[in-house]
């Protein structure tokens, strides 16, 4: 399991854990965990996730997304690609764990991203009829070797940002307000 570190609180309704690297399988990985509370009931907020083709809608950092294949629109195999707003980078993307209302975890298979062997892992919490706590956990290897592991503290500091906007775009979708102008 993870070690963590202290608890860092931005505002009273999310955090985020930068976990030290530490190695799998033989790699160093970097996981970065943010959280969210949103205002709203867990089958708002699954439902608003497990619209797997159309994250772009509350990704502030995406200019389209969709799906791959024909093989389903959602659930365990499911894949995607998002597009970035810089207009080059992508991530290609598949469920690996489907547990409706519970958890989602998502392999990015394919990015030209400076990451590799890289997941997602999403865990749903209702904390009343109608709050929901949002936990994300990212976890990569950085590409470029050495250099690579020279930046992961510029890395982890911009996919917590990153992470982050996104929690508060989906928070910002599912609480009533459809833009995702929120900045990542």
């Amino acid at each position: 399991m993870f070690e963590i570190y202290p608890l860092i609180t931005i505002y009273d309704t999310h955090y985020f854990f930068i976990h030290p690297v530490q190695v799998m399988k033989g790699k160093k990985m970097v996981a970065i965990t943010v959280q969210k509370i949103i205002n709203a009931p867990l089958k708002e907020v699954w439902d608003s996730w497990d619209d797997y083709a159309n994250i772009h809608r509350f990704h502030p950092g995406l200019n389209s997304s969709y799906r791959l294949g024909e093989k389903q629109e959602t659930g365990l195999g499911a894949l995607r690609q998002c597009d970035f707003t810089d207009g080059k980078t992508y991530l290609q993307e598949k469920i690996t764990r489907y547990d409706t209302e519970e958890n989602m975890t998502i392999e990015i298979y394919g990015t030209n991203a400076p990451i590799r062997d890289a997941s997602a892992s999403f865990d749903f919490v209702a904390l009343g009829p109608s709050i929901t706590r949002v936990t994300m956990t990212m976890s990569f290897t950085p590409k470029m070797g050495l250099l690579g592991m020279m930046i992961t503290p510029l890395m982890k500091w911009q996919f917590s940002k990153g992470l982050m906007g996104l929690l508060e775009g989906n928070a910002a979708y599912v609480e009533g307000n459809k833009s995702k102008s929120l900045a990542a």
